[in-house]
């Protein structure tokens, strides 16, 4: 199976998690990777800059009819729903809360299954709710793969075990772990209908 994206979700410690998970990618991965990371919709907007200096990738926040690039690391803003749109942009969205929560998990990783299909990589970190557990279900009722943070090792471990409860994850790995496997994943070739 060869993959053309990732989505990552992450609440409550993630921004640690996904620290953890970015930094070890090489410079030339070549999978574009969406983020939705829970946080106060009035939050100064440090996360980028954070996670560009943690690792080797281009982070930068989302906007609105970008493009989505390979290799690229693409941030839903604070208080906006992030999607994918059928001809691969992101689109952004102040639709109702989804499990209390905009930006959304769920949002996101189901509008990118739409999309990508068996060719999406879904991970869900570490967090305090069940927010990407429905996500993660679409993405491997369509044919992806999906992974979870090893609950032992997260932060909060609501959210990675909301969706191992419900039987949606294909592989439950340390932080460490899933760079590895996001890189392995990378390497099978990248997927284009």
């Amino acid at each position: 199976m060869r993959y053309a994206a990732v989505v990552m979700g992450a609440s409550a410690g993630g921004l640690t998690a996904l620290q953890e998970v970015l930094a070890p990618l090489p410079a030339d991965f070549p999978l574009p990777i969406l983020i939705v990371q829970h946080r106060w919709p009035a939050e100064e907007d440090l996360m980028a800059f954070t996670l560009k200096m943690s690792c080797r990738l281009r982070v930068k926040e989302a906007e609105a009819n970008e493009a989505i690039e390979p290799g690229g690391v693409y941030l839903a803003p604070a208080n906006y729903h992030l999607l994918v749109e059928p001809d691969r942009s992101l689109a952004l969205s102040v639709d109702e809360k989804v499990c209390y929560s905009r930006p959304s998990i769920d949002v996101l990783f189901q509008s990118a299954a739409d999309v990508y299909q068996a060719g999406l990589i879904g991970v869900l970190l570490t967090g305090a709710n069940s927010d990407g557990t429905a996500g993660l279900k679409k993405i491997k009722q369509l044919g992806g793969f999906t992974i979870a943070q090893d609950p032992a090792t997260a932060e909060v471990d609501i959210m990675p075990n909301s969706a191992i409860r419900e039987n949606v994850v294909d592989n439950v790995l340390s932080l460490s772990q899933i760079a590895s496997c996001l890189t392995q994943l990378s390497q099978q070739g990248v997927f284009d209908e």
